[in-house]
C-alpha cells in the first residue's frame, strides 16, 4: 500500500486497523486477511498531535502493524517532518520493521515528479526495500532471471 500526503495516513490508518471489517462478510474473499502486506507513506499527514512526538491517537500501531516505508521533505511547509518522525518512533517502539529517508529538500507534494533534487529518487529506495522483504525480486535476482542478449559480432 502506498499513500501521499493525506493518502499516506490513509496507508497508517489501514496498516493499523486491518483487524476490523467496514462492511459485512459478503463471500469467502472475505475471509482472508486484510493486512496489507507492507506500507509506505510518503510526506504523510495527520499523524502527529502537535505535541512532543505525540501520534495521533486514532492511529494505533501494535507489533502486527506492517513493514513500513517513510519518506520526508524537511523543508515541507504541508505536513511537517513531525508527521513521519512521530510514526517512525511509534513503529520502532512496537518492534515493526521501518526505514525512513529524510531529504533536506523536497517540500510537499513532488510525487514522481523529476527534479534536480535526490529526493526524486525515492521510487528506487521503495523498490530495493520491497526487495528486501521478498514482496518482489531484489534487483539483483531480477538481472538473473534476464534472457541474456547474445553478444553482438564484429562488423567487416
Amino acid at each position: 500500500m502506498l499513500g501521499f500526503s493525506a493518502g499516506g495516513h490513509l496507508a497508517a490508518d489501514i496498516s493499523t486497523h486491518f483487524e476490523r471489517r467496514a462492511y459485512r462478510r459478503v463471500d469467502a474473499a472475505d475471509d482472508l486477511s486484510c493486512r496489507p502486506d507492507f506500507a509506505a507513506a510518503i510526506y504523510p499527514g495527520h499523524l502527529w498531535t502537535g505535541q512532543g512526538l505525540a501520534l495521533n491517537p486514532k492511529v494505533t500501531v501494535t507489533r502486527a502493524t506492517p513493514p513500513t516505508f517513510l519518506l520526508q521533505a524537511e523543508d515541507d511547509r504541508v505536513d511537517g517532518v513531525e508527521q513521519a518522525l512521530t510514526y517512525y518512533v511509534a513503529l520502532k517502539d512496537a518492534g515493526v520493521p521501518v526505514e525512513m529517508h529524510l531529504y533536506a529538500h523536497g517540500g510537499h507534494a513532488f510525487g514522481l515528479r523529476r527534479t534536480e533534487l535526490p529526493i526524486t529518487r525515492w521510487p528506487r529506495l521503495v523498490e530495493t526495500w520491497l526487495g528486501t522483504l521478498g514482496v518482489i525480486p531484489k534487483r539483483s535476482d531480477a538481472r538473473r532471471r534476464l534472457v541474456p542478449i547474445a553478444p553482438r559480432t564484429k562488423r567487416r
